[in-house]
């Protein structure tokens, strides 16, 4: 299928893109950085049968605008907090991976935005956090953002590679490339990294006792991004939640292994009823 971000929701002047599948009980996706809705093309139909699947690009990223100014966690979680107003929910089931993680968690518990359940896929919850390319954009944007294109080309895919476990293709990392590519896009990729920072998951890491429903967390053994150590200490902070380790799998867990987000989120969900 084309992926697709049809229709259009306006915050704070600012055009936030999403698109929804199914009908039923309402399941939200959301994606982390530096990628786009595009990493659940290929679960998004599955979970639409018998559900309505929510899906949405972040502020500065995808389809979304990409202003020259905030597009940190610290308005992220307000933005999706607005989109479930926008869009009616009340409790619905949020899947959430990387920054998608930390934007499900703040708006949780900074906006009080209630779930059914929150499935956790290599959020960045715990601190430390922050990789060597993070560090280094951070202290040195400008450098960043306007170096030659060709350089950019260059540096994009071999970061993206290290985000999976398995041996990605041209093929398997264009979507995630292209969104980043031109000029303008190769700034907005270093500006959401030099936005990059650790107050907004210490804001609410010492309050993960206070989640108010179930939770999952999925993490892949592989991880290069983020250690699978940072799963296990997020799943002792999170009274009764679940942890399950997923083999052969690295941070970008929708390419390296869809089928085991499907089978343990779908269990997940029909144990609590859904």
């Amino acid at each position: 299928m084309t992926w697709q971000t049809p229709e259009t929701f306006l915050f704070e002047g600012h055009s936030i893109r999403w698109g929804s599948l199914g009908e039923g009980e309402p399941l939200v996706l959301m994606h982390g950085t530096p990628f786009w809705s595009y990493e659940w093309a290929r679960l998004a139909p599955l979970l639409a049968r018998g559900r309505k699947v929510y899906f949405f690009d972040m502020l500065g990223y995808g389809n979304s605008d990409r202003p020259d100014g905030d597009v940190s966690l610290g308005v992220q979680n307000r933005i999706f907090a607005a989109l479930v107003t926008h869009w009616g929910l009340s409790r619905p089931d949020v899947v959430a991976h990387d920054f998608g993680g930390a934007t499900a968690l703040r708006a949780h518990l900074i906006d009080g935005v209630a779930y059914n359940s929150l499935t956790l896929i290599d959020p960045v919850a715990i601190r430390p956090w922050g990789s060597p390319l993070v560090q280094h954009v951070k202290h040195h944007e400008a450098a960043f953002a306007g170096m030659p294109g060709y350089m950019h080309e260059a540096i994009l895919p071999a970061y993206l590679k290290s985000a999976m476990k398995r041996d990605a293709t041209d093929g398997t990392l264009a979507p995630y490339a292209d969104q980043w590519a031109g000029a303008e896009k190769q700034a907005s990729f270093y500006r959401q990294i030099a936005q990059m920072d650790q107050r907004f998951t210490d804001e609410v890491q010492d309050r993960y006792g206070e989640i108010r429903c179930p939770v999952l967390i999925l993490w892949g053994e592989d991880d290069e991004w983020i250690p699978i150590e940072r799963g296990r200490e997020l799943h002792a902070m999170i009274p009764g939640s679940d942890f399950i380790s997923v083999p052969g799998a690295g941070h970008l867990m929708q390419e390296d292994a869809p089928e085991a987000i499907a089978f343990h989120l779908q269990a997940f969900l029909k144990s609590q009823g859904r």
